[in-house]
């Protein structure tokens, strides 16, 4: 009897030790939170829901994706300002999530929550836009090439020929990754061609009804223009709006050459009817790549440091009806 209590005995102190080592583990890593249940913990800092259609679908496609099915205890949180995503980020961080996903409303101002994410074991993965930090703060970035998209479309424009470039350019929120790269590309030719000029050159913060609010100011002040230059799809609505209301014509063949970005659906079915001119593309589906960079960081791999999202621009003279199906969001 002594011998087989002796036996058990041995087994309950092996027990323990094996579940103490896992917990050791896991609080080693700050992932204790993942080993219950086998969840993943993630804390996502995302953009508002309602900037625009491009946000709309990319908030869709990161909850579609981290979910409890898919082995992911998610946590979202949501700002247009820097200081509330970076309180956020520290929320989540004092959580102890496994990882913090993050899409920065400023490039700059990160270091020292990603300092303090890396001390707490917290894995940090950039997706949608790069931020000003050190590389070695965060494990990999899904991004788009803004100032690829920005040259892409200013390359376009210039390939139109125009004898003169008289431009509303309506930024997105500033000192984003994405206005950075649309405007950049513009400012460096304004400033490089002598038949190019800025008539207005504004923020409208990715919103249709301040862009329209722009746009009707130049109109009202007399102010020539023939080109809109919108860094997104709501923004060059909000400027049709005005240019409809004050029956200016717009489009292909007309008055005002209409350009806008991130290839809404209804975007380009404007383009396709000629209302439109150009629309750059912004992929919004980043949650598949986010999610096979965690696998790989699991398994104790490296993945790729920076994936560079495929996109392109459309032209309306060109596009078809399989792009709108294929490329619309």
């Amino acid at each position: 009897m002594k011998k087989v209590l002796a036996v058990l005995l041995a087994s309950a102190m092996t027990l323990g030790l094996v579940a103490c080592g896992g917990a050791q583990q896991s609080s080693g890593t700050a992932s204790a939170p993942a080993s219950e249940g086998g969840l993943i913990k993630v804390g996502i800092i995302n953009n508002d829901p309602n900037e625009s259609g491009y946000r709309t679908a990319n908030v869709a496609d990161l909850k579609a994706k981290f979910t409890k099915e898919n082995g992911y205890d998610a946590q979202f949180a949501y700002s247009l300002k820097n200081d509330e995503q970076i309180q956020a980020a520290q929320g989540f961080i004092q959580d102890e999530v496994d990882y913090l996903l993050l899409s920065a409303a400023d490039t700059a101002g990160w270091d020292s929550v990603l300092q303090d994410a890396q001390a707490a074991g917290v894995k940090v993965i950039l997706f949608d836009r790069t931020i000003d930090a050190d590389p070695s703060l965060y494990e990999a970035s899904i991004v788009s090439d803004m100032a690829k998209e920005g040259q892409t479309a200013v390359d376009w424009l210039a390939s139109q020929n125009l004898p003169e470039y008289n431009v509303i350019h309506i930024q997105g929120v500033m000192g984003s990754a994405a206005q950075q790269g649309r405007s950049g590309a513009l400012d460096t030719k304004v400033a490089a061609e002598s038949n190019w000029n800025i008539v207005v050159q504004q923020t409208a913060e990715w919103n249709a009804e301040k862009a329209q609010q722009i746009v009707q100011s130049v109109i009202d002040a007399g102010t020539p223009f023939n080109v809109i230059y919108a860094e997104n799809d709501d923004m060059a609505k909000g400027a049709v709006a005005a240019l409809d209301a004050a029956g200016i014509s717009h489009g292909v063949g007309k008055d005002v050459v209409v350009m806008g970005f991130d290839c809404n659906k209804w975007a380009l079915e404007e383009l396709l009817a000629q209302n439109w001119n150009y629309d750059g593309q912004c992929n919004p589906f980043q949650a598949s790549y986010i999610d096979d960079i965690i696998k790989k960081l699991e398994k104790g791999e490296t993945p790729e440091k920076t994936i560079i999202m495929d996109e392109k621009g459309f032209d309306a003279t060109t596009i078809t009806q399989d792009d709108v199906d294929n490329y619309g969001i």
